[in-house]
């Protein structure tokens, strides 16, 4: 398992080979194509030809996402540092947080001081505004940046806020900041709008408490009840390894009335395609949500709030209404003014497909800003 000689070998570490296989495959191919060895270390279901296919190799390593129990993260980072060591890897470039927890742990166990922390948001450590979230946070900062650091430790953000969570300058040298993981223009493509009225929205993600799925039936209720012409479809499935999940029953129940729940969906364009406005009334806890691009690269408005992540992808009044969490009045005057203005949607919708390309949120602009992440700690 020992690289080529004079090659170096970049492990990538992430809990789950579907979450590496939807957004960071540009990012192991660009480490190919730079002459690297890549491995990518993870928890093995059904996305190993996915990654294979960058030219990456694919190190199975059993992690149960969800648990927080430290002997078992403890046994995981045992397990890890082994893997790393036959690995021989120059550089662990570790993905979200129980990534970073685990990696960071397993590469101190390994001796290995090259390492990339990937923060990809907070989750429910982010979205938490009670005792016990800032508490965790702070137990977070420390760790990471306690332990966990070497002087050769370099960090990745989706935003500036989640650096300075971490108590980084956004400015500074060992910090990059990211568009995201980045999406293909070339892929997600606008598409014609579809006649108004209705103001179709679609809020396309996994169906989390966390996401602010609830406030934003609450406020297209709020918004029909004013005389708005608004319809929302949620396209989405419940994370069953998630405590946050809606239950399915809560999200039957609330198809009705301008609301519908269509489950998972395998194409998101058709749904932009069909839809006005992207919407994603999140309560906290993002890197920056896919989502969002998907639906600004096909040239839809953008709804969100005004939490980490998504504030810094979306200008109020340019892109899209940027309106503060958890509060379904405000975003059902947003939906009312959306709904009464077609002209608005139609230019805020060009205006988030120029961000998209202009302000470094492309697979491309990504990728090459890792690259050279990887090539200066190499050198």
């Amino acid at each position: 398992m020992t690289a080529q000689h004079g090659r170096k070998t970049i492990a990538f570490v992430v809990t789950e080979d579907w979450f590496f296989a939807s957004h960071f495959l540009p990012m192991a191919h660009a480490a190919v194509v730079a002459g690297h060895d890549v491995a990518v270390v993870t928890r093995v279901r059904a996305h190993r030809e996915a990654i294979e296919a960058t030219g990456a190799r694919v190190v199975a390593l059993d992690a149960e996402r969800s648990s927080l129990n430290p002997m078992a993260a403890g046994y995981a980072a045992g397990q890890l540092a082994a893997i790393l060591k036959a690995l021989r890897a120059d550089l662990v470039h570790c993905i979200a947080l129980r990534g970073i927890l685990v990696g960071g742990a397993a590469a101190a166990l390994a001796g290995i001081p090259r390492r990339v922390y990937a923060l990809t948001g907070l989750g429910l450590v982010g979205a938490r505004q009670d005792r016990a979230g800032r508490l965790a946070r702070t137990a977070l900062r420390h760790l990471i940046r306690g332990p966990l650091e070497t002087a050769r430790t370099r960090y990745l953000f989706e935003n500036p806020d989640d650096a300075a969570l971490l108590g980084l300058d956004p400015a500074e040298a060992r910090v990059t900041i990211v568009g995201g993981a980045g999406i293909d223009p070339a892929i997600w493509v606008p598409a014609p709008l579809p006649p108004q009225p209705p103001l179709r929205v679609a809020l396309v993600a996994r169906m989390l408490w966390s996401k602010g799925v609830d406030t934003a039936v609450a406020a297209v209720r709020l918004a029909r009840a004013g005389g708005a012409p608004v319809e929302l479809g949620l396209y989405g499935a419940p994370d069953p390894s998630n405590r946050r999940a809606i239950p399915e029953a809560t999200l039957r129940d609330w198809s009705r009335d301008g609301v519908a729940w269509h489950g998972p969906t395998a194409d998101v364009a058709a749904i932009h395609a069909a839809s006005h406005v992207a919407c994603l009334p999140s309560r906290g806890g993002e890197g920056l949500p896919r989502t969002l691009l998907e639906g600004a690269a096909c040239g839809r408005a953008l709804l969100t709030t005004a939490v980490p992540g998504c504030r810094s992808l979306v200008r109020d009044g340019v892109e899209g209404l940027v309106v503060p969490p958890d509060d379904p009045p405000a975003l059902a005057a947003a939906l009312a003014r959306l709904a009464a203005d077609p002209a608005l949607v139609a230019s805020m919708g060009a205006a988030a497909r120029r961000r998209i390309l202009e302000g470094g949120f492309t697979e491309e602009a990504v990728a090459g800003a890792v690259a050279r992440l990887h090539a200066e700690m190499l050198a």
